[in-house]
């Protein structure tokens, strides 16, 4: 099977994939078209299947795996397929999702080891008790949920990856500002996105849940905190609850963004600046790994709607 990622602009191919979108259109003229993404776990890809009629509108739904015969082109710069041919899975061809999905580049358990060590260094007792009895209350699920339905680190185990390589971060910058209490960035770094597990429905076909909708996890982790405090029987007025709670409403940067409030203490924006940091090369490396040298990925919405070029440079 040709992986998406290997592609080049003109290949015709075949191939098993996963429909990540299908969402019925019209031209024009009236005519229906299916605009769709497929996918693999080595990347993604959009194209339109005209001419869609009742069968394949319903038939060709998200979340299937399908055969593909197709050409890849490029549309005002954008690479897409075109020249669809789509089928169903015979019997004895490989139909299950899962397989078809991309996973964190990090296995599971190096994921764990990590984190564990990052805990421990978590020198303030009272933050350390609270990430604790947080990680303790949502170990499972911290370590397959993605870190977003969409756009960055939206895959199984993304949630971990992320924040593991937000705080590996946090660890070299606190060595090159000595300024900075390690203990906060690590303590808000760990807790910032747990919410997350409570924000979506889970790792499978996410979608935001009720709680996910109207409060979301900023919010949400600001609750978790409150009663990891009442139940280690922390006392709430204590600064250093109060901080590790700033750390956590502000890490979105803005109110418009969704924090409640701005970043008022060093390590808060650090962790702010960390965290738009991660997402955005994240972003830019899903986006980049799909095309090769001398062209220019789609537009990626999060990030100004630019287009970013893959430069064909000799190493």
């Amino acid at each position: 099977m040709t992986q998406l990622k290997d592609l080049q602009v003109g290949d015709a191919f075949e191939g098993l994939y996963l429909i990540k979108q299908a969402d019925l259109r019209q031209t024009r003229a009236g005519k229906s078209f299916l605009a769709m993404i497929f996918q693999d776990r080595t990347g993604q890809i959009g194209g339109n299947l005209w001419d869609a009629d009742d069968y394949m509108v319903s038939t060709f739904t998200k979340g299937k795996v399908v055969y593909m015969r197709a050409v890849k082109e490029l549309y005002q710069g954008t690479p897409q397929v075109n020249k669809i041919f789509l089928r169903l899975p015979e019997n004895t061809e490989p139909n299950n999702p899962k397989d078809f999905k991309a996973k964190s580049p990090v296995n599971e358990q190096e994921l764990r080891d990590y984190i564990q060590k990052a805990i421990f260094k978590i020198e303030n007792a009272t933050w350390n008790r609270i990430v604790r009895y947080i990680f303790k209350k949502y170990d499972k699920q911290f370590f397959e949920y993605p870190a977003a339905k969409t756009n960055h680190h939206a895959f199984e185990g993304g949630l971990s990856f992320h924040t593991a390589t937000m705080a590996q971060l946090a660890e070299k910058i606190c060595e090159v500002y000595p300024i900075l209490d390690e203990s906060l960035m690590l303590a808000g770094i760990l807790l910032h996105d747990m919410a997350k597990v409570i924000e979506f429905s889970g790792a499978e076909n996410t979608t935001y849940t009720l709680k996910g909708n109207l409060i979301g996890h900023i919010v949400l982790i600001d609750e978790e905190v409150s009663e990891a405090i009442t139940e280690l029987e922390i006392d709430n007025d204590k600064e250093e609850v109060t901080i590790l709670r700033h750390v956590l409403l502000a890490h979105h940067g803005l109110q418009e963004y969704g924090s409640p409030v701005r970043p008022q203490i060093m390590e808060a924006e650090v962790i702010h600046q960390i965290d738009m940091m991660d997402a955005s090369i994240m972003m830019m490396t899903t986006a980049l790994n799909q095309i090769v040298p001398g062209e220019m990925t789609p537009r990626i919405y999060p990030l100004d709607n630019r287009n970013f070029y893959k430069p064909n440079l000799d190493k």
